[in-house]
């Protein structure tokens, strides 16, 4: 009787973790594009992988996070916000106006930019959810009402001459980092906790799925959708208050052109515009990859009118690549 040796079967490891991998690189693909554009600019650029301008970065970012988050509600709900650049202007001249005219009290310029905010915000979710006109163009209508309201409060023309404590919203640090910073950060986890761990968020998702099953099921949509504008609203007069105490000053046209950002954000983080799917973690992400490629080309010294278009091509292969990773997860 002839002993035989056991038959071992060796596992090829590349099969078994190549799956596992690809994988977890389709899940995360955005992540995956934004260090990919993280080391080509810190490659062109020595200044750009420093702390200093990681720090700029995330000042940049702060108010462009807030209008962000606000428009990720929005979305979901299978709506878009295209006020919140009008928002920030009358909410920042309003601000500003306030500074001026009733001087000595901090308080006063962040709740006249608060109440801006939420009005048109509140104005924006009435025209919604009550007499159901289309979001786009029921906020394409509060943009160029706020756009005139801006220029009427200062006739025309910027505030200028506020307070040195007007400064002080923008400009002051805690433990070597700005208000703005802190707000975008703490404003970030209230919010993916509000969307993930809430009945509020679960109402958001299912009014954006469908909005006649949830009404169906009993619940209150039209409250939802009104709410998710008055948030996208109060956040933009947040957003006007920091851009324009950063530069101490009140511009009629500050915040043009941030609604299409906002937006871009959003889709790049994998929200469907149709509502039902998104992440605010996909949109921090959408956030960053945008104020990154801003600062980077910047720092490139490329031109303002080639910076657009290059920015515009990313954007476009951006969400061309979640999408198709999205295929391939499916």
């Amino acid at each position: 009787m002839t002993n035989s040796a056991p038959i071992v079967v060796a596992k090829d490891t590349n099969r078994v973790w190549a799956p596992v991998v690809g994988n977890f690189l389709l899940r995360h693909i955005m992540v995956v594009v934004m260090l990919l554009i993280v080391a080509f600019f810190a490659y062109r650029s020595a200044r750009f992988a420093t702390l200093d301008n990681v720090v700029t970065i995330l000042i940049a970012a702060a108010p462009f996070a807030l209008i962000a988050l606000g428009q990720t509600l929005v979305i979901l709900t299978g709506g878009i916000d295209l006020s919140v650049g009008s928002i920030i202007a009358v909410s920042a001249m309003a601000a500003a106006w306030a500074d001026q005219n009733v001087s000595g009290n901090l308080l006063v310029p962040l709740v006249t930019a608060v109440l801006v905010g939420v009005i048109a915000g509140c104005i924006n979710g009435l025209v919604v959810s009550r007499l159901n006109v289309p979001s786009f163009i029921a906020t394409l209508g509060m943009l160029t009402l706020g756009s005139g309201l801006a220029y009427a409060i200062g006739n025309g023309a910027p505030i200028n001459g506020l307070t040195a404590s007007y400064g002080a919203y923008a400009n002051t640090a805690v433990f070597g980092i700005t208000i703005p910073v802190i707000l975008m950060i703490v404003a970030i986890l209230v919010f993916a906790f509000v969307m993930h761990r809430t009945t509020y968020g679960l109402r958001v998702y299912a009014v954006g799925g469908n909005r006649l099953a949830s009404e169906i099921a009993g619940l209150r949509t039209r409250g939802t959708l009104f709410s998710v504008y008055a948030i996208s609203g109060l956040l933009a007069g947040i957003s006007g208050l920091m851009l324009s105490s950063r530069v101490i000053t009140g511009a009629p046209n500050l915040g043009s052109g941030y609604e299409l950002d906002a937006i871009a954000a959003v889709v790049i983080g994998g929200a469907s515009l149709a509502g039902g799917r998104g992440t605010v973690w996909g949109t921090t992400i959408g956030l960053l990859l945008i104020q990154t490629i801003n600062n980077g080309l910047d720092l490139l010294l490329v031109p303002a009118y080639w910076q657009d278009v290059i920015k515009g091509v990313i954007i476009v292969a951006a969400v061309g690549v979640d999408v198709w990773a999205g295929r391939h997860r499916r």
